[in-house]
């Protein structure tokens, strides 16, 4: 679909202007990965009942720790080997930074879900409306299509859940009918005692539930359908007539024409929804809901003073289950995430929030937010370890969050200006087999040219940060704003001052 700047005179408000206070999906869904799609967004036969059978699709390697991670759409491939990678708009990246190896360590894959014609998986009644579209991760009665002949595990689990419940009831109901056959016994059995009083309706500040109830309205499904596949993702209000935020790779199927986007609210409400701007190369996008008023709105935080150790709390739609909340911890920060986009066209290289609370598909574009319900960053890819030559797995505790600082300046020049610039150092680079980032190329006229770098040079470090692989000095550089100064360090202990420039990214 074409890309439309956001309607102007609807009164909507941003949230851009205010700095945050310190703190640091209807349809079943397909496999895991950054997300699962179906060519055309086709249905396929109904599934037998026998039980679910899903495909079992590979996604993008994911970043792990101390190596670059590559998280990608489902059929983005792994980098392989030091290619040369410019520190500019759309490098062609190599490092070793978080670079999950297929064989040996596993992939790193978007939390979004696509889906291919197939066998249907039917959630059931659960949840969420659908789009009448085979998507990815998102909660909802509509079925996914799935390929023939390949089992789900994913929905087989579910499945399996849904027979150990019954199972579970039947135990039940037998056990509460000895206990009332046993009419003369003395004993007073918990079924005898009064039920306690409900709980308060206010959550404890700075809970899980607090933040569910909090954050849980901005949460934005969407359901995206291209000329060859749809899929779904999450999102989330930035402003109350519509302004939405997600990754890139959750709607790029439908840029370029002949997409569409539909946006399902928390409060049922759905709408169309048009791409204001996307840039591959951060991984964020804003999409503009059409006809929409008086949306609750996203509280931005700051992600700068994020430290290890620290509470987060991740909402969105993984396997179409729509408003899903899990919670867990600031795994890692500033790690070096290597992602391609859906169409494996411009590659993504994250500095990323590591975190182990739970992100599967489906979650890609929904907020990761702290014990004040503030957003410290948008939920992109998860490390999947590999289960065959086509197989997808879910969350094993390593997830990827793309910071707020860097979304939000991303975000708020493409609602103001429809495009976004990246950070460039004006340098291409590729490992070095000593550690670092090794100069391969130096553009003239550059940042790294007017800083006095040549080819050969090898940077360790930039300000107080180390550099151990071409991904940590891309990540390095992409965390700070065009303008910004920068003290580079190299392998021959030299120091050299960069002023780093900036360039319009143009999605391809």
């Amino acid at each position: 679909m074409t890309e439309n700047k956001p309607d102007e005179g609807t009164g909507g408000v941003s949230p851009w202007s205010a700095q945050g206070a310190s703190g640091s999906p209807a349809n079943p869904l397909p496999e895991p990965g950054s997300g699962q799609s179906t060519p055309g967004g086709e249905q396929g036969p109904t599934r037998p009942e026998s039980g679910p059978q899903a495909r079992g699709e590979q996604g993008p390697a994911a970043p792990g720790a101390g190596d670059s991670a590559q998280p990608g759409t489902a059929g983005s491939q792994a980098r392989a080997g030091a290619s040369d990678q410019a520190v500019q708009g759309s490098p062609a990246w190599s490092g070793t930074s978080w670079q999950a190896r297929p064989a040996e360590h596993g992939t790193a894959s978007w939390a979004r879900q696509e889906w291919h014609p197939g066998d249907r998986v039917n959630h059931g009644p659960a949840g969420g409306q659908g789009y009448g579209l085979p998507a990815g991760p998102y909660p909802g009665q509509h079925q996914v299509p799935q390929p023939r002949g390949e089992s789900r595990r994913g929905t087989g689990m579910l499945v399996g859940m849904t027979v150990l419940a019954l199972v579970v009831g039947g135990a039940a109901g037998a056990l509460g009918g000895y206990v009332a056959a046993d009419t003369k016994s003395s004993s007073v059995t918990a079924l005898d005692t009064p039920a306690p009083a409900k709980q308060a309706a206010a959550a404890p500040a700075g809970s899980v539930e607090a933040v569910a109830q909090k954050v849980l309205p901005t949460v934005v499904q969407l359901q995206v359908r291209g000329r060859s596949s749809a899929g779904e993702g999450s999102g989330f209000v930035i402003s109350a007539d519509g302004l939405i935020i997600t990754n890139n790779h959750v709607i790029e199927e439908a840029a370029g024409g002949g997409g569409q986007i539909k946006a399902v609210f928390q409060d049922g409400r759905t709408a169309p929804a048009t791409i204001v701007g996307r840039d591959p190369t951060s991984d964020v996008a804003v999409v503009k809901a059409q006809g929409v008023d008086k949306l609750t709105v996203s509280e931005l935080g700051r992600s700068d003073d994020l430290r290890v150790g620290q509470a987060v709390v991740a909402i969105g739609s993984p396997y179409e289950l729509s408003g899903t909340v899990t919670s867990g911890i600031v795994s890692s920060l500033q790690r070096p995430t290597r992602a391609g986009g859906e169409s494996g066209s411009q590659a993504t290289v994250m500095d990323a929030i590591q975190t182990d609370a739970a992100i599967n598909p489906g979650n890609s574009g929904g907020p990761l937010v702290n014990t004040q319900g503030q957003v410290i960053g948008i939920n992109s890819a998860i490390y999947s370890p590999q289960t065959g030559a086509t197989g997808q797995g879910g969350s094993v505790g390593i997830g990827f969050a793309i910071p707020i600082d860097q979304a939000r300046r991303t975000a708020d020049e493409i609602v103001k200006t429809g495009k976004a610039t990246q950070t460039v150092l004006g340098v291409s680079v590729r490992d070095n087999q000593d550690g670092g980032a090794l100069i391969a190329d130096v553009v003239a006229g550059g940042a790294g040219q007017g800083a006095g770098l040549k080819a050969g040079d090898v940077v360790t470090k930039l300000d107080d940060r180390r550099i151990d692989s071409s991904d940590a000095l891309v990540a390095a550089v992409r965390s700070k704003s065009p303008g910004d100064k920068v003290t580079l360090t190299l392998s021959d202990n030299r120091t050299v001052q960069a002023t780093l420039g900036g360039q319009t990214v143009e999605p391809q």
